[in-house]
Formats: structure tokens, sequence, C-alpha cells
């Protein structure tokens, strides 16, 4: 029984998460938290804060703000590791692993400045046991909600956005259709009267087989190109070109290897050619 809930909660944690990796975006969000983190301790007065005057709120609460604001930027780069790691793949491991960094990195710079800056002429400053259970932790309780859920809003709009951006490829009749990215779509193959759909699903490659015609497709869609009566291909994941006995093969994404037809030969050099130079 442990064994299987132990599995479970490996397999929760591979979940997609909503995932915004646009910077601007974080760059609101790492502003919004310094202006809501000196809102909260000037409004509620944690702890002692009610001892410092006016003057002195304004001089130290600020920089707490600016402390969690800056260390959320700085952070960025490690999420753009963790997002091009996976193969940008963003899953809820993923999330926990940045709010676990964020929170390790922001709590500790705050400690330094309690101590060096703020207190740094009064005996006896807050413990360290002290400062992370009654401060700390009452007061990330209150500023990781706001993030996650500023983070969540994001992603879910980044998801919204990207389904709107999708292109369907239709089956006929009654059969099913696949919607995906045009940049997930890597190449489609015809197969007797269905095609195969090959293309991008997160960070694996998957195959779709529907049933139409290439060439109703490749009508549709005209910034496909095509390579051979039974291919067509997205030229964004064009890679290098390949002879093999004589043959011309294009290398795609993923080492797939399409052939090239005397026919569409010429058309296909120039127009890949043009693309890369």
């Amino acid at each position: 029984m442990t064994d299987i809930i132990y599995l479970l909660s490996m397999k929760s944690l591979k979940i997609k998460y909503p995932f915004d990796p646009s910077l601007k975006h974080h760059i609101i969000i790492g502003f919004g938290l310094s202006v809501w983190i000196f809102l909260f301790l000037y409004f509620t007065e944690p702890l002692d804060v009610n001892e410092l005057d006016a003057v002195q709120k304004l001089i130290y609460l600020p920089i707490y703000g600016l402390i969690c604001g800056a260390c959320y930027i700085v952070f960025i780069p490690f999420q753009v590791f963790l997002f091009k790691k996976e193969k940008q793949f963003w899953s809820l491991s993923s999330e926990l692993l940045f709010l676990f960094t964020f929170t390790v990195g922001s709590s500790t710079l705050a400690r330094f400045y309690y101590l060096y800056i703020v207190v740094a002429d009064q005996p006896n400053p807050y413990t360290l046991d002290y400062y992370i259970t009654d401060i700390l932790f009452p007061a990330y309780t209150i500023i990781l909600p706001i993030l996650i859920f500023g983070r969540f809003a994001f992603g879910k709009y980044k998801e919204k956005k990207l389904e709107e951006s999708k292109i369907e490829i239709k089956g006929e009749g009654t059969y099913e259709s696949l919607r995906l990215l045009f940049n997930d779509l890597i190449c489609i193959q015809s197969s007797d009267n269905y095609i195969e759909v090959h293309y991008y699903s997160g960070k694996d490659i998957k195959k779709s087989l529907i049933r139409n015609k290439l060439s109703v497709i490749s009508d549709e869609f005209p910034e496909l190109l095509r390579t051979h009566r039974s291919y067509i291909i997205n030229p964004y994941h064009f890679q290098q070109w390949k002879t093999e006995k004589g043959k011309l093969y294009l290398e795609l994404s993923s080492s797939i290897f399409i052939p090239v037809s005397n026919t569409y030969k010429d058309e296909v050099k120039s127009i890949l050619n043009s693309a890369t130079a």
C-alpha cells in the first residue's frame, strides 16, 4: 500500500502545470510581490513593526519587499534552466522546486538584512529558530499563496492563448481530428486512406492516424512543404540534408528522415535554403 501511494505521488509530481515563460510577466510578478510585501508589513504591523515610527517604516519595510521581488527576478534564470532541461515542459515538481528555491533564497537574504541592517546596533536580536517559526513562517503563509496565484493565473492565460493559436487537422466525416500548435507538427505521411501525423506532445513525439487525404491537408495548410507524393513537412523542423545511395533525404527534429523526390527537389531546396540562409 505504501509503495502504491509513493508511486502515485511521484506520478502526480510529473503532471503538467500551468506555466508562462514570458520574462515580462515574471518581472511584473516580482514587482507586484515587492509592493504586496511592503503594504502587508506597513498596514498589518506584525510583531514589533508597530515600534517603528513613520519614517523608519518607509526606510526599512520597502527593502523587505525589494529583497523578495529582486530575489524572484534573480531566480528567473534558474526557472529557464528547469524549463529547457525538461524540453519546454513544466511539471508540478518544477513549480515546487522553483518555489522552494525562491523561499530559501529570499528568507536567507531577509535574515541577513534583519541582522546587519535593521538591528545591527541593537542587543539580543531574534534567534534563528524564533525568526523562522514566528516571523518567516507566518509571513510566507501570506506571501506564497499570492505568488502561487499570480504564477498560476499567468500560466492559465498562456495556455488559453496557445489553445487559441492551435491548428486543427480534421478527419473526414465523424472521424477524430487533431488540435496542436503549428510548430509542434513535424510532418505528415500518407497511409492508404489515412494520414499519419508526427508531432510533439510536450517533450514526447507522438503519431496520430486520421482518415483524410494528404492533398486536402496540403491545400488547407500551404505553409507546409510537399517533399514527396507521400510526405509533407513543417519547414520549422528542418535540420539538414542527407544523401544515401543516391537518394536525397531531409533530417527533421528528433532524427526523423523524410525522402525528397525529383519532382519536388528543386522547390524544396529553394524554400529551405532561403529559409536557413
